[in-house]
């Protein structure tokens, strides 16, 4: 499915454009009809805002594009397994599949964590696909903390 390649392909390509920018390395795409109509990478120091994660700038570039907040038909690809804010956001806009790549034991809230989409309180839950591309999701992030720890 070119859809699913050209994803993850479009948010590694932004995690890795987030990492030079100083920021942490994550990036995230939204796909529509088989196209990604709306791609981020981390801009939290940049915007000097907390909640601008990839998937959240991602997802809002899709809500404007497609002009309503629900995004129903729309796979979100990640290369980090969502926290719980973007988990939340990812059920608000009703997104029908999410792809992520390494999971994230310390901050992740699909597979670890509250495994948000879980909960009672979750009115809509994606389908979910862990572990795409995570090698080289993970090898962004690695790099980018060894460079910083440098």
């Amino acid at each position: 499915m070119a859809g699913m390649a050209e994803g993850m392909r479009a948010a590694i390509e932004e995690a890795g454009r987030a990492g030079e920018r100083g920021e942490v390395p994550i990036g995230a795409a939204v796909v529509f009809n088989g196209a990604v109509i709306a791609r981020a990478g981390n801009q939290t120091i940049a915007l000097s805002d907390p909640t601008a994660h990839a998937e959240m700038l991602a997802i809002q570039e899709a809500g404007r594009k497609l002009g309503s907040q629900r995004m129903a038909d729309t796979d979100l690809y990640v290369t980090l397994e969502p926290c719980t804010m973007c988990a939340a956001a990812i059920s608000f806009a009703r997104v029908r599949r999410l792809y992520f790549g390494a999971s994230d034991e310390k901050g992740g809230a699909v597979e670890n964590g509250v495994r948000f989409f879980s909960q009672p309180s979750c009115n809509h839950a994606p389908e979910v696909y862990g572990g795409m591309a995570a090698s080289e999701a993970a090898a962004l992030l690695r790099r980018f903390f060894a460079l910083r720890r440098a």
